[in-house]
């Protein structure tokens, strides 16, 4: 069963404030790996991460014909590491994207000023440790 817990809120919404922002790892379809920092990750509800994609590069492209995606987040300070397995959608529009982007850090809204950045939420397939012990499963 998937509940993400109090304490992944906690620390997940304001990462990027603390200096730990999430990392997102994607692949093509074809299998090429791709990774790069999200500051807007956020926990969106018990069983889905969201942030806001407003770079619309190649996470993008590759959510969208790929939708396996890890979350790593990784805080020294507080010693916590959780790496988040998960299918990806993509919202262009409509209620979620803009709850989305309702709660998205002022940071990063802030280098999309026109807002044409989309939702993604991923649904969590299974929550590991950094040592792949699991911690968390469907």
């Amino acid at each position: 069963m998937i509940k993400l817990i109090d304490q992944m809120r906690e620390l997940i919404d304001p990462a990027l404030a603390n200096g730990c922002p999430c990392i997102l790892a994607t692949a093509s379809p074809d299998g090429e790996p791709d990774i790069g920092f999200k500051g807007s990750m956020m926990v969106f509800d018990d069983e889905s991460l969201a942030y806001w994609e407003r770079t619309r590069r190649q996470h993008l492209k590759n959510v969208t014909a790929n939708p396996k995606v890890i979350v790593l987040f990784r805080d020294t300070k507080t010693k916590v590491n959780w790496r988040f397995h998960g299918i990806a959608t993509v919202h262009d529009s409509g209620p979620v994207r803009d709850q989305v982007m309702a709660r998205t850090v002022p940071a990063e809204l802030e280098k999309d000023p026109e807002r044409k950045g989309s939702a993604v939420v991923i649904r969590i397939e299974k929550v590991t440790n950094l040592g792949g012990q699991v911690l968390q499963s469907r």
